[in-house]
């Protein structure tokens, strides 16, 4: 649970960290990068997904 916590506060300030912590190098991480760098909300939406699909 702390984990899930920590994840979601890294996800707001800094999504790719987040989604590298969750999956690792996959494909969704440099999937969060695209989306940080096109905009910063897509990619909070994006590592919050990440988090909370499990």
């Amino acid at each position: 649970m702390d984990n899930k916590i920590v994840l979601i506060i890294l996800a707001i300030i800094l999504p790719p960290i987040s989604a590298f912590l969750k999956v690792g190098t996959d494909k969704h991480f440099f999937i969060n990068i695209v989306l940080t760098i096109f905009g910063f909300v897509p990619g909070i939406i994006h590592a919050l997904w990440l988090i909370f699909r499990d």
